[in-house]
């Protein structure tokens, strides 16, 4: 990837939060893809709000590979889960010294640096690493199942991006060689049936349900701009010489990311995928819907994925997170 400039509204970006005040909370009824997305979105969550809510169990796995020409890896991911816990320091009672609650939550992340040299791994692992401690010290998970929670909580997670944001220049600063390093991020928050998702960058989030993939996130890059006016065909992307060019990072040159942002309701059966470029470079989707059809455990579709993005070069490095929603009830 290529440290990108900042978003403008030439780029037909949402501008970042040191020029526009915030960053963009989009409620999924306003929501309007640029390219042929068409309202998916929307029938996803009304076919899944038709169905009575059940406690969804979760498996999930994930792999990165430094692909066979990068010298190293500069992306990182996280799969963590969320649970209330209650530490017994004395009692009259026999019962464990530990308590945990039934209700979990799940967070899921997948980072792509860049910068060059190390600077690009670095740029990755300081914006996990500052969503964690934003998760673990400031965000207040336990909240409803609903969409305006939901909003809330989309709300919560792009200042965390924000505050990695800052944390990335800040580190940027003290040490010239850092200077320009960046990240994508794109995370996913999960309670209940409740789907949150923030993005910055071209990783990628898709939802595979029945038989269909679907990509919820959009690519923050100048060729996707151009996609979207017209200016280039979707065929001309594979050669053109701008197709690294991000518009659009979690650090970078200056301070603010526009952090996109989507509210979803999944159901048992359902299938997330987080995936950073070399993954969704290297193996077409009609391929990644195939593979995700044909493998339910997340495990063997990781493994069958990241095996197909080497076969076919794999000249980035390759990273993916897989998620299956299964039903308790």
């Amino acid at each position: 990837m290529v440290t990108p400039p900042r978003p403008s509204a030439a780029m037909g970006l949402p501008m970042p939060a040191s020029t526009c005040g915030s960053s963009m909370v989009v409620e999924l009824h306003d929501f309007k893809p640029r390219y042929a997305h068409t309202n998916w979105q929307v029938m996803l969550n009304e076919a899944s709000a038709a169905m009575k809510p059940h406690p969804l169990s979760v498996t999930a796995f994930g792999l990165t590979d430094k692909g066979n020409v990068r010298p190293n890896n500069e992306d990182q991911f996280l799969i963590a889960e969320l649970t209330k816990a209650m530490h017994v320091r004395q009692t009259s009672l026999p019962e464990p010294k530990v308590k945990t609650a039934e209700e979990r939550a799940h967070l899921f992340l997948v980072a792509d640096g860049m910068g060059g040299h190390s600077a690009g791994e670095r740029a990755s692992a300081l914006a996990v690493v500052a969503i964690e401690h934003f998760t673990l010290n400031s965000f207040k998970w336990f909240f409803d199942s609903n969409t305006k929670d939901a909003q809330a909580v989309l709300a919560e997670f792009q200042s965390a991006l924000n505050r990695a944001d800052a944390q990335i220049l800040a580190e940027a600063s003290s040490h010239p060689e850092l200077s320009g390093m960046g990240t994508t991020v794109t995370m996913a928050f999960h309670l209940g049936t409740q789907l949150c998702l923030v993005h910055a960058g071209d990783s990628r989030a898709y939802v595979f349900r029945e038989g269909a993939l679907h990509q919820v996130t959009e690519d923050h890059t100048v060729m996707a701009d151009m996609v979207r006016t017209g200016a280039i065909q979707p065929e001309e992307v594979a050669k053109h010489p701008l197709r690294h060019v991000i518009t659009n990072v979690v650090g970078g040159s200056e301070l603010g990311v526009a952090v996109e942002a989507h509210a979803l309701e999944v159901q048992a059966g359902d299938r997330l995928l987080l995936c950073s470029d070399g993954l969704s470079e290297a193996v077409p989707n009609d391929k990644i819907r195939t593979v995700l059809e044909m493998e339910p455990e997340p495990k063997a579709a990781a493994q069958t994925l990241l095996a197909q993005a080497l076969e076919r070069g794999a000249p980035d490095n390759v990273t993916l997170v897989i998620v299956r929603f299964d039903s308790l009830a």
